[in-house]
């Protein structure tokens, strides 16, 4: 009676790890997470986050793009102060010898949802925010691809900048908190 027990509880954990994992969320017919994430979606329509004092006017996801600005690498863009703040600060990171490159900035809606779709929503493991929340999505966070020296040139001088490193498990991702410090 105790191992059949035992077996069943086992069986209840393999079952919940598959579900939150997000190698099983990417896999097809993945019924169940694409439920998740639609409910959340639709949550999060229904009742939005506050914006954020340095947003842009329009909705998170969906900012045109000639209120973006380009930050210098790429073509990657965010809202103007924080273009500007990243600018200055990937500048003063050069003098000191270090090289910040990127690889996100602003990200649409619709970019969101792909994203959360292949990597998971972050409240179920996985590395991506509901649709509608990220800050990718008001043109306030960067993705960063740094070295070891520069996530230490980071850690210790982003906030000069009003950068900040927010997210627990994503060492690369950096939000503009204009005035924080």
């Amino acid at each position: 009676m105790a191992l059949e027990a035992l077996n069943a509880v086992q069986g209840r954990i393999a079952e919940i790890q598959r579900f939150a994992s997000p190698a099983s969320q990417r896999s097809t017919g993945s019924t169940r997470f694409d439920a998740a994430l639609s409910a959340a979606i639709t949550a999060i329509d229904e009742n939005p986050p506050p914006r954020p004092i340095d947003a842009l006017p329009g909705e998170n996801g969906r900012l045109a793009e000639r209120d973006l600005a380009l930050i210098g690498v790429d073509h990657h863009r965010l809202a103007p102060a924080a273009a500007e703040a990243f600018r200055r600060m990937r500048a003063a990171a050069a003098t000191d010898g270090i090289e910040i490159g990127v690889t996100g900035g602003y990200r649409d809606y619709d970019g969101q949802v792909d994203l959360a779709r292949r990597k998971g929503l972050y409240s179920n493991g996985g590395l991506a925010a509901k649709p509608g929340t990220s800050q990718h999505g008001w043109g306030l966070a960067v993705d960063v691809d740094v070295d070891h020296a520069g996530q230490a040139w980071l850690r210790a001088n982003a906030a000069r900048f009003g950068f900040f490193e927010d997210v627990p498990r994503e060492p690369w991702h950096w939000e503009y908190l204009h005035g924080r410090s």
